[in-house]
């Protein structure tokens, strides 16, 4: 049995929990609280878990009392046990209300093919769950999932060591950690390394914040399964603001991967972190702010933000000429429309090193177009690596992209999607890095009007972009009622 067919068998629960009242929202959480126990006594982790509280001491409970010591022991691991059980059971309560739901979990999650769950890697079991539950729209959950192929792109031209502190300061289920990880084990002999390296490796490596519990939650167990020491005592995702100075706290990196919120500060509010020179309720400038001032001097990072970071003024304007001159904003990539639940919201990655100094870092900006003339990407069109192939053999074999990797650039030439642009001709565009020169072939003649489905698909995006950003503004509320 493979993953894939282990991962539908889970998702299957969900209709069970579905027909309990549980929500989509509420779903993978849900779930989580079982396998975890269960992928503990699987994996001879058990002793995370005080005496009692354990799958098989659910499992023994008479069906009708079941429900009841349950829910008895949320709240009992919330505060005993490791510190990761502690982490990933804070605040926990169930929503199901029918003790034959959970009978039926309980005996459906036992039956599974655990020896093959294993072989084939609990970490790819339990992501690919993840992934399942931001595919279905209703469950809002593809606000925190960015595609694995544009992770693993971002990733393989970052080209992470060893020697690295990462980070990622908006982490949801912790997606970039874990690709970093496996890039730097397939890359390197762990069987080789030092007792040094091992001690950093495990302590001193991958580090994150998020701010919506139940995310945080299902981050630590995703990194639990991937190998990942998920302790919060040993770096890990922290539960908390990174607007905050909870954000401050965040050691200093040498590479930051990430993909921050969009949307404005509930309320319109500044961050509550007095460390930004250019204080803003836009919460993508505010991440940005922390990204290029918590990266070490030769620090790398791959971002991606909306088109509004290329273009807004004012503050944003303030915003983007700091950035070009602490650190060198050397490529950004723009990246195709429908790869994100809202698909009416349009990205870019920008990718920069931070300098030895504070001024003047930034020469030339190379723009890679992957968005004009692109597929449509959706359901029916899947976003693959091979879509990336392009874009990172013009990128290169340097990830901070030194002067060097820059001139071989020159040495290869411009291609259709591939432009360079200098810092002053940036400057004279008023500092907007929204640079588009491709002519956009799908919208034909300027005199035609565009085809009825079209202007309807447009419409349902824009929409769709409008309940994400409602919905994280629910979810804040939530969040704020229940503290």
């Amino acid at each position: 049995m493979t993953t894939h067919d282990i991962v539908g068998k889970l998702w299957n629960l969900c209709n069970v929990l579905k027909d309990d009242g549980v929500t989509f929202h509420q779903y993978v959480t849900e779930l989580t609280y079982l396998l975890f126990l269960k992928m503990a006594q699987e994996t001879g982790t058990e002793d995370q878990l005080p005496e009692g509280y354990r799958w098989a001491d659910l499992e023994a409970r008479a069906a009708p009392d079941r429900l009841e010591f349950y829910k008895i022991l949320l709240i009992h691991l919330g505060t005993h046990g490791s510190m990761l059980v502690k982490e990933i059971f804070a605040n926990a309560s169930s929503f199901i209300r029918k003790p034959a739901t959970l009978s039926t979990l309980v005996a459906e999650i036992d039956k599974l093919d655990w020896y093959s769950a294993r072989q084939e890697g609990l970490g790819d079991l339990y992501e690919g769950l993840l992934e399942k539950n931001a595919s279905e729209k209703k469950s809002g959950a593809g606000q925190y999932f960015t595609p694995r192929a544009l992770i693993d792109s971002m990733v393989s031209v970052m080209k992470p060591t060893l020697d690295d502190v990462i980070q990622d300061p908006a982490a949801g289920t912790g997606g970039f950690l874990i690709a970093a990880n496996h890039w730097l084990r397939a890359h390197t002999d762990p069987d080789s390394w030092t007792e040094a390296q091992q001690r950093k490796y495990r302590r001193n490596t991958f580090f994150g914040m998020e701010h919506v519990q139940d995310t945080h939650r299902l981050a630590l167990m995703n990194l639990m399964l991937h190998g990942i020491d998920s302790d919060p005592e040993a770096g890990g995702i922290h539960y908390g603001d990174t607007l905050s100075p909870e954000g401050q706290a965040l050691p200093k990196a040498t590479l930051i991967l990430t993909n921050p919120p969009f949307g404005t500060k509930k309320g319109g509010g500044l961050p509550s972190r007095d460390d930004f020179t250019y204080p803003t309720s836009n919460k993508q400038f505010a991440f940005l702010q922390h990204i290029y001032r918590g990266l070490r001097p030769g620090g790398r990072a791959a971002v991606v933000l909306p088109d509004n970071v290329l273009f807004e003024a004012n503050v944003g304007a303030d915003i983007r000429r700091d950035l070009m001159d602490k650190c060198n904003l050397h490529t950004i990539l723009r990246l195709p429309t429908g790869i994100f639940y809202a698909q009416g919201i349009k990205t870019n990655v920008l990718f920069f090193t931070r300098g030895a100094t504070d001024k003047g870092n930034t020469k030339e900006t190379w723009v890679y177009d992957l968005r004009t003339n692109m597929p449509q990407f959706g359901k029916r069109t899947q976003l693959t690596r091979a879509h990336f192939a392009e874009f990172e053999a013009a990128y290169g074999d340097d990830p901070r992209a030194e002067p060097r990797a820059l001139a071989m650039r020159h040495e290869t030439g411009e291609s259709g999607r591939f432009r360079r642009f200098a810092r002053e001709e940036v400057a004279v565009r008023g500092d907007s890095l929204d640079i588009a020169w491709l002519k956009d072939e799908s919208q034909g003649s300027a005199d035609k009007l565009p085809e009825p489905e079209v202007l309807v698909r447009e419409a349902i995006e824009e929409l769709e972009g409008a309940l994400l950003e409602l919905r994280e503004v629910l979810a804040e509320l939530d969040e704020e009622m229940e503290e």
